[in-house]
């Protein structure tokens, strides 16, 4: 692995819906935080609601960025959000901008998920079905806590649901344009309140040999729900919602999941997504961040 990566200020992985630090010996960044790690940087996975909207999960990281920020005695901190971590490191970097370098989109919902709005649909407002839901979602993510051994933190399925549709994305991208391309598809400013914006995503194809992955199943199988960005997502997120900032690319042959993890079946991918980590340490190490 390649090692001399170190960046100037710490670098925080930033979990989305259902992330955890460590549940036992689980760790959802290990792969990312080892590697990370040996190329001599230091880097923290903040404990966020599992559930819960981006203003209420981005509150939350704003006081663990001020903590890290007193323990290292860093001036700054690097972002890193895997699917809706994006949307809270954005919030911070949107309300705190002095204490950010970068915020970086790993398969963020920029602009909205396109699966959102299905499940959003399929529930009824008010009535059992989205009872039901927000019960069994929030248990799950209370057990996620409680294995996790971190402190508890309020859960709220519906809101979180609500937080990732494209209506409620898009009111939130009118609060916090920072690193928004002003057209569908393009590239954003790559630095806004001298923070500076990167992104990268991929594609889940149906014919990807590495079906025997449940994980990369479930992915495709939910990219058959995507209309607007038909066969151009990863099961979650669309290509082009993707889009933050500098867009490193947004077509790697990586599902959502992928995208954070090497798949446990078949022969490593020559995109290998904990190598892409390392190499966005050098370049942020290349901008001075």
């Amino acid at each position: 692995m390649q090692r001399n990566a170190t960046t100037r200020y710490p670098i925080l992985l930033v979990h989305g819906l259902f992330g955890f630090e460590r549940i036992g010996q689980v760790e959802l960044f290990h792969e990312v935080r080892e590697a990370l790690k040996a190329a001599d940087n230091r880097v923290f996975v903040p404990h966020l609601s599992a559930i819960h909207d981006n203003e209420a999960r981005g509150e939350q990281l704003l006081a663990q960025i001020d903590r890290v920020l007193q323990g290292t005695g860093a001036r700054k901190v690097n972002l890193i959000g895997h699917s809706q971590g994006a949307l809270a490191a954005r919030y911070a970097a949107a309300s705190a901008p002095h204490t950010i370098a970068s915020v970086t989109s790993v398969s963020g919902p920029n602009h909205g998920s396109e699966l959102a709005d299905h499940l959003r649909k399929a529930l009824i407002p008010g009535r059992l079905p989205e009872h039901v839901a927000q019960r069994v979602a929030t248990l799950f993510a209370d057990w996620l806590s409680l294995l996790s051994g971190s402190p508890s933190l309020p859960q709220h399925a519906v809101a979180a649901l609500n937080a990732l549709t494209t209506e409620s994305v898009g009111d939130f991208n009118d609060k916090y344009p920072q690193g928004l391309p002003q057209t569908w598809g393009g590239q954003g400013p790559a630095q806004e309140n001298d923070v500076h914006y990167y992104s990268w995503s991929g594609i889940v194809s149906p014919s990807n040999p590495l079906g025997l992955d449940p994980a990369h199943r479930i992915c495709q199988e939910m990219a058959s729900y995507f209309t607007t960005e038909a066969q151009q997502s990863d099961g979650f997120v669309g290509r082009f919602s993707s889009h933050l900032g500098q867009v490193i690319r947004s077509d790697y042959p990586l599902d959502h999941l992928g995208s954070l993890r090497r798949s446990p079946i078949g022969k490593p991918s020559e995109n290998d997504p904990i190598q892409l980590y390392v190499e966005h340490a050098l370049r942020l190490q290349a901008a001075g961040l």
